[in-house]
């Protein structure tokens, strides 16, 4: 398990139930799981932090504060997992960047260069220039997004 910061808060303009139930909308939005309980619930969301990915679990706090409200996330556990494909790919990518580096120090690679060019860049744009991160703050950021009414497509 990663090391993560375990709380995550925003502040909203909405007051505590439009807040909640935009907090609804955007756990089903994400592909979360949400169960509201009082003031707040427990959020299950799927995370994405680069090679890897899994899930996050934790409680959500909505308090109300003057006109607005603020959004507390505490993550309580998460599990992340290798996504092995992409680390092949990239291991492919790896063998085919020595080829091409070392073709002029051995003239029989010379033939291979070209292949081996093509899977170092190959891996670059399947797998490192496609990376991304999904967690809390993206999550708390995508909640701020629809509590303004430009939820992201």
């Amino acid at each position: 398990m990663p090391e993560l910061e375990r709380e995550h808060a925003i502040e909203l303009t909405l007051g505590r139930e439009p807040a909640l139930a935009a907090l609804a909308r955007t756990a089903e939005a994400w592909g979360a799981d949400f169960e509201r309980q009082g003031d707040g619930g427990r959020l299950t969301m799927p995370v994405i932090a680069g090679l890897r990915r899994g899930w996050a679990r934790g409680s959500v706090r909505v308090k109300g504060e003057g006109e607005g409200s603020r959004v507390t996330l505490a993550v309580e556990e998460s599990e992340y997992r290798l996504q092995t494909a992409a680390v092949v790919v990239l291991l492919l990518s790896l063998a085919g960047a020595v080829v091409a580096v070392l073709w002029p120090f051995f003239s029989r690679l010379l033939a291979l260069a070209p292949l081996g060019l093509a899977l170092a860049v190959g891996g670059w744009l399947l797998v490192v220039s496609r990376l991304t991160t999904s967690g809390p703050e993206e999550f708390l950021a995508q909640l701020a997004a629809e509590a303004e009414g430009n939820p992201p497509a």
